[in-house]
C-alpha cells in the first residue's frame, strides 16, 4: 500500500508508456489479420491498406472498444489472490504489458504473425507463476488455447478451401465466367454482409452496451447481408463487358468483383479487431489506474479512464504505420500466391470461424484463424502451392509465444520490484 500512495502517479506513467507499446505491437502485427490478403492479391497497395486500416482499426478501438473491461483477460488467474499486496498485482500488469509488446515488437520486426491475446496471456502467467506459485493459474483454460492452435486453423482452413473451391467450380470454370459471376456472386455477397455483420455485433457492438440479444443479431445479420447482395446484383448487373472479349480478359473482370468484395471484408474485420483487441493493451493498463485510483483495491472490472481507450488506439495506428508492413507481407505473399478471390475465400471463412468461435466459447486467435484459411485456400492448389519454410517459421512463432511472454513477464517484474 506504500507503494501505491508513494509512487502511483509515476507508476500510472510507467503503465500508460507501455500499454502505449503494447498497442504498437497489435498494430503492428495483428492488424495483417485484416489487411494482408487485400495487399497479397494486389487489390490494395500497402499504403492505402495502411491507411484505411488506420481509419477502422481506431474507429473499432475508440467507438467499440468497451468502457469496462476485464482487469485479467480470459479469466487465466483470479485478481482476488492479490487483494493483500496490490503492489505486486500492479507491478505484475506492467511488466506483463511491457513483456507482451517487446515480443509484439520482436515477431512483427521479422515478420511473424503471432496473437496478441496470447502474448499478454503468457506474461500474465509469466508474473503469476513467480509471485503467486503456479497453483493460481487455471490450466484448463491454458490448455483450450493450446487446442485452439490446431483446431482454429483447421476450421478455418476447411471453410476457405470450400469457399474456394465453390467459386472455382460455379464462376472460374464456367464457360461465360462474367454470366456466372453476375448469378453467384450475389450469393457471395449476402454470406460476407451476413457474417462480417455478425462479427461486428459480437465482437465489437457488445463492447459499448448495446444488448442485441442473439435472434435479433441474427435477423440484423441476415437484412444486412440481402441488403449487400441487392446493392452487389445492381452493380454487376450495371458492368458492360466485350462478349468478344477472350477467357483471361473475363477472369480479370471476375476477379475485380472479388476485389471489390475483399475490401469490404478487410474494413469490417479491421473494426471487428479494433474494437476487441484493443482490451488486450488496456485491460491491464486499465487494472493498474483502477487499483492506484481506489487506493489498492483490486475488483475482477475496472472502469476504463477517458483517456486510455484513445491511447490504444493511437499506438494500433503507430504500429501498424511504422511496422504493420513486415507481417503483412508475410500473409499476404509468403504464404501462397492469393488473387482477390482466393484472399476473399481466405477472409471470409476467417470471419465465420469467428463466429463459429464466438457462438461456442471456442478459444481463439484471429491470426492462427486467418494463416489457415490461407493454408486452406493454398491446399485447394496442392500443396506445392504453399511456402512450407515460411509455414514452419509461423507455427515455431505460435509455439514460443507463450514462455516468450512468460520469460520477458519475470525479467521485467524482477526490474520493476527492484526498482521500487
Amino acid at each position: 500500500m506504500e507503494i501505491i500512495a508513494n509512487y502511483g502517479a509515476i507508476l500510472v506513467a510507467l503503465a500508460a508508456i507501455f500499454g502505449f507499446v503494447m498497442a504498437w505491437g497489435i498494430g503492428a502485427n495483428d492488424v495483417a489479420n485484416a489487411m494482408g490478403t487485400s495487399v497479397g492479391s494486389g487489390v490494395l497497395t500497402i499504403k492505402r491498406a495502411v491507411l484505411i486500416a488506420m481509419i477502422f482499426e481506431f474507429s473499432g478501438a475508440y467507438l467499440a472498444g468497451g468502457e469496462v473491461t476485464n482487469t485479467v483477460r480470459n479469466g487465466i488467474i483470479n485478481p482476488a489472490l492479490f487483494a493483500d499486496k496490490p503492489n505486486i498485482m500492479v507491478f505484475g500488469m506492467i511488466a506483463a504489458l511491457l513483456a507482451a509488446g517487446a515480443w509484439l515488437l520482436i515477431a512483427s520486426y521479422k515478420g511473424w504473425p503471432v496473437s496478441t491475446t496470447h502474448s499478454i496471456i503468457g506474461a500474465i502467467i509469466g508474473f503469476a507463476c513467480v509471485t503467486a506459485g503456479p497453483h493460481t493459474v487455471e490450466w484448463s483454460k491454458l490448455s483450450g488455447i493450446i487446442g485452439s492452435w490446431i483446431v482454429t486453423p483447421i476450421i478455418a482452413g476447411v471453410i476457405a478451401y470450400l469457399l474456394f473451391t465453390s467459386a472455382q467450380l460455379l464462376i472460374f470454370k464456367h464457360e461465360n465466367p462474367i454470366l456466372a459471376a453476375k448469378r453467384y456472386v450475389p450469393v457471395y455477397m449476402f454470406m460476407a454482409g451476413f457474417i462480417l455483420s455478425l462479427v461486428t455485433i459480437k465482437k465489437g457492438l457488445s463492447h459499448v452496451g448495446l444488448n442485441v440479444g442473439d435472434m435479433q443479431g441474427y435477423l440484423l445479420a441476415i437484412g444486412i447481408g440481402l441488403a449487400i447482395a441487392i446493392i452487389g446484383r445492381l452493380l454487376i448487373n450495371r458492368l458492360h463487358i466485350d462478349p468478344h472479349a477472350d477467357q483471361q480478359m473475363h477472369y480479370t473482370n471476375v476477379e475485380k468483383i472479388f476485389g471489390i468484395l475483399m475490401i469490404m471484408t478487410a474494413c469490417s474485420m479491421a473494426f471487428a479487431h479494433g474494437s476487441n483487441d484493443v482490451a488486450n493493451a488496456i485491460g491491464p493498463l486499465a487494472a493498474v489506474v483502477s487499483i492506484i485510483g481506489h487506493g489498492g483495491v483490486i475488483g475482477t472490472q475496472a472502469q476504463i479512464a477517458w483517456w486510455i481507450l484513445p491511447l490504444g488506439g493511437l499506438g494500433i495506428v503507430a504500429g501498424l504505420a511504422i511496422l504493420g508492413h513486415h507481417v503483412i507481407a508475410t500473409v499476404g505473399k509468403g504464404i501462397t500466391h492469393l488473387t482477390p478471390s482466393r484472399g476473399f475465400a481466405a477472409e471470409l471463412s476467417a470471419a465465420t470461424t469467428v463466429v463459429i468461435a464466438s457462438g461456442t466459447g471456442l478459444p481463439i486467435s484471429t491470426t492462427q484463424t486467418l494463416v489457415g484459411a490461407i493454408l486452406g485456400v493454398g491446399m485447394a492448389r496442392g500443396i506445392g502451392a504453399l511456402n512450407l519454410g515460411i509455414v514452419r517459421k509461423i507455427v515455431i512463432s505460435w509455439v514460443i509465444t507463450l514462455p516468450a511472454g512468460a520469460v520477458f513477464a519475470i525479467i521485467f517484474y524482477y526490474i520493476l520490484k527492484a526498482c521500487f
